[in-house]
């Protein structure tokens, strides 16, 4: 009986769907691995970095004192003259005197300059002569419109033209007067700005006038200090011109409202100043006594950290005795003191210094310098050979 061989099919090829499938599969899984490599190599350099020991920083420190300080409010201020302009002229013309010295103290009303007002003058001859003849020519034709011999609207129409005509005489004598400079008030002047012949244009500046006595100090103050502030309060004013020699002065006006922009609000204080010592634009310290006290603890103002959510400070505590069976890192000495970053609330400020009004006790030891370089916990070693200034009145040297 004969046998029967099977029939053999030839292998089926993967459709190619398939092989898109396994293709997507294998690049999904070397993708993945790589970037699973990549995120535990990633942790495992953070967790080196965040773990590796960092040696101390050296730093200065200062140990924190209360005091008691009054509620004293300081601010800068410019002097400002009582009144102050630059004399100018309403009309152009030709210099033809100068009635004045730079540096000349006038009083109101004197002389200082004098415009070519031959041309006006000529022009006012001839309109005062008009302005006579209309005079006459009305009165001589009221007592012929009393006698009836010409109409009422004759008589008026004379009177018009007399009023006309010295309307025109009277505003051209107001030219001629616009064309002689005076000064406007008392003071003193400053440097001469034109010169015999020269041509001014209205406006011109012609000289500085400025009245010394009383002389006022105009200085700005924040939105806290409106209702600590009132009209005739005393005022200490410091000047780079006299040191040493403080001046009194008492507030004499404070405005009614507060800058949006700033937030503060201006305060103008006046003084006496008969001698003149004292000059427009001359920078000034201002200082008052709002007549509050109160304990403040004292730091250098490098010991504060100014921050917009808020200012801290590093305090200076004994480092933590290392878990059993620790072992510092090689090389690395175990500091002694660490760090801890607080919050503070600060008060007022006088020169070096800032007064803590929460968040520190008095005899904490803070840091002074190298903020930048430290951390919560950090550890740190003490250097106080070099101190930041700490002075309330400080008095740097002028080199």
């Amino acid at each position: 009986m004969a046998s029967r061989n099977p029939t053999i099919q030839p292998a089926r090829k993967p459709s190619f769907a398939q092989r898109m499938t396994l293709m997507l599969i294998g690049v999904a899984v070397i993708f993945g691995g790589v970037f699973a490599i990549k995120a535990f190599m990633g942790k495992a350099t953070n967790d080196f970095f965040d773990n590796m020991p960092q040696p101390p920083v050296e730093v200065s420190t200062f140990d924190t004192r209360e005091e008691q300080w009054s509620g004293n409010a300081e601010a800068v201020g410019t002097l400002v003259a009582d009144n102050g302009t630059d004399v100018t002229t309403e009309a152009g013309g030709v210099v033809q005197s100068i009635a004045f010295e730079s540096g000349q103290a006038v009083r109101k009303g004197d002389l200082l300059l004098q415009l070519n007002t031959a041309n006006e003058q000529a022009q006012l001859k001839a309109l005062d002569t008009a302005a006579r003849l209309a005079i006459t020519q009305r009165d001589r034709w009221r007592e012929l419109g009393e006698q009836k011999l010409v109409s009422r609207s004759e008589v008026d129409e004379r009177i018009a033209d007399a009023a006309t005509t010295q309307a025109q005489a009277e505003a051209q004598r107001a030219l001629i007067a616009q064309k002689t400079i005076r000064a406007p008030f008392d003071g003193v002047l400053g440097i001469r700005k034109v010169n015999l012949g020269q041509y001014l244009n209205p406006g011109d500046p012609i000289v500085s006038l400025q009245a010394l006595d009383p002389i006022h100090v105009d200085f700005t103050l924040p939105e806290q200090r409106m209702n600590q502030v009132a009209i005739g309060t005393p005022v200490r004013l410091d000047v780079d011109a006299r040191p040493g020699e403080p001046f009194e002065a008492k507030v004499s006006a404070i405005e009614p409202s507060v800058d949006a922009s700033t937030r503060n609000f201006k305060v103008r204080a006046s003084l006496a100043n008969p001698d003149g010592e004292l000059r427009p634009g001359t920078f000034g310290r201002v200082g008052f006594d709002l007549g509050q006290a109160s304990n403040v603890v004292v730091v250098p103002q490098t010991a504060v950290s100014f921050n917009p959510y808020g200012n801290s400070v590093y305090v200076v505590v004994d480092a933590p005795k290392p878990a059993a069976g620790a072992e510092p890192a090689e090389g690395m000495p175990q500091p002694t003191h660490v760090v801890k970053q607080r919050f503070v609330t600060t008060g007022p400020s006088r020169g070096d210094l800032v007064g803590i009004t929460d968040g520190l006790k008095p005899g904490e030891v803070v840091v002074t310098s190298g903020l930048l370089r430290l951390r919560n916990d950090a550890g740190v070693t003490i250097n106080n050979k070099v101190q930041p200034a700490a002075q309330d009145k400080p008095e740097p040297e002028n080199r």
